[in-house]
């Protein structure tokens, strides 16, 4: 039998403590384009993973697998977004709150690109659960990504459709019983090339990872949090330190609580409850919190000369503006 052409991209990652390395970013291009192209064995997509999520990956070996994905999907080149969401964990204690964030920043008119994968972890809420619930576009092709974008201004593109190879390699966390690097090359993915680009994470050691991944792919400005559930979304009642990449610089910056006093966490999620306060008929302390909050630093991704107090007022401003009628009750 002939040597398999991806048997090489496995031996360099697994030939043991002293003769194993990382890839470079064109090994990991390479490798990873074979795996979107399907011309490996499922017995070599398996090893791949595993060896990477054992040995970690490198902020390198994402921008190459982000660099073969981004020419597998192929994005139309005249679309534009002011930002790039990726929403792929779901939320389990609070409601998606961050999805009215994105709404009212759309309705202040920046143009919201958000992607993610619908899971199947019982109890959790997903992105796309929540865009169906409110009424919001949800896209299954580029053409309705471009007309959603064009009337309102924000759509969700779940990664079924925008790379459905993707989509399966994401579908075999429970087959493999761990998290693969797709979960991470997903967040990055930025296929637009919106100049902002944020993300939420759960597990802080993969903050300096996605920091140097986004130096490396070249994106203006990044900005990664240790988000509420893992999505982007700020936990009002935590301090938080922001994972910053801009114009090819990497910085910190610690952020202390918004809500200084605790509140009641709801018993279960309803998204039903979410238009109350979309129409300002409930009074939800922690939820308006969460929802300026995290409008707050989307605007200092995309605006990345303004101060977070500065931030902090026109995110006040954008919610108090926000049009009710937007949302059908």
């Amino acid at each position: 039998m002939n040597k398999h052409p991806f048997a090489e991209f496995i031996r360099i990652l697994g030939r043991g403590k002293n003769g194993s390395r990382s890839l470079t970013r064109e090994e990991a291009r390479d490798a990873f384009s074979m795996v979107l192209e399907n011309t490996i064995e499922d017995v070599q997509l398996g090893a791949f993973l595993m060896l990477l999520r054992v040995k970690e990956e490198t902020g390198e070996e994402i921008a190459g697998f982000v660099d073969a994905s981004k020419q597998h999907i192929n994005a139309p080149q005249h679309l534009h977004a002011d930002i790039d969401w990726g929403c792929y964990a779901g939320k389990r204690r609070h409601n998606p709150w961050f999805v009215l964030s994105a709404l009212a920043l759309s309705q202040a008119g920046y143009k919201v690109f958000m992607h993610g994968a619908q899971g199947h972890t019982a109890g959790r809420v997903y992105a796309e659960d929540t865009f169906m619930e409110l009424g919001l576009p949800i896209a299954n092709n580029w053409q309705q990504v471009e007309t959603a974008m064009t009337q309102q201004n924000i759509v969700y593109f779940p990664i079924a459709h925008l790379c459905p190879r993707l989509h399966d390699l994401i579908e075999l966390r429970p087959l493999l019983g761990l998290r693969s690097p797709v979960h991470t090359l997903a967040r990055l993915l930025n296929p637009l090339n919106s100049s902002a680009v944020v993300q939420g994470i759960f597990h802080p050691a993969y903050n300096g990872i996605h920091q140097r991944a986004a130096c490396q792919l070249g994106y203006k400005s990044t900005l990664i949090i240790r988000g509420e559930g893992g999505e982007f979304e700020r936990n009002p009642e935590s301090k938080l330190t922001l994972f910053r990449v801009m114009d090819g610089l990497e910085s910190t910056l610690d952020m202390d609580m918004v809500l200084k006093q605790r509140q009641v966490k709801p018993e279960s999620l309803d998204l039903t409850y979410m238009k109350s306060i979309w129409h300002g008929t409930h009074n939800d302390i922690y939820a308006e919190a969460a929802i300026t909050a995290t409008l707050q630093l989307a605007l200092m991704a995309m605006a990345t000369d303004m101060s977070p107090e500065q931030a902090s007022q026109k995110a006040q401003e954008i919610w108090l503006n926000r049009n009710p009628e937007t949302l059908q009750p």
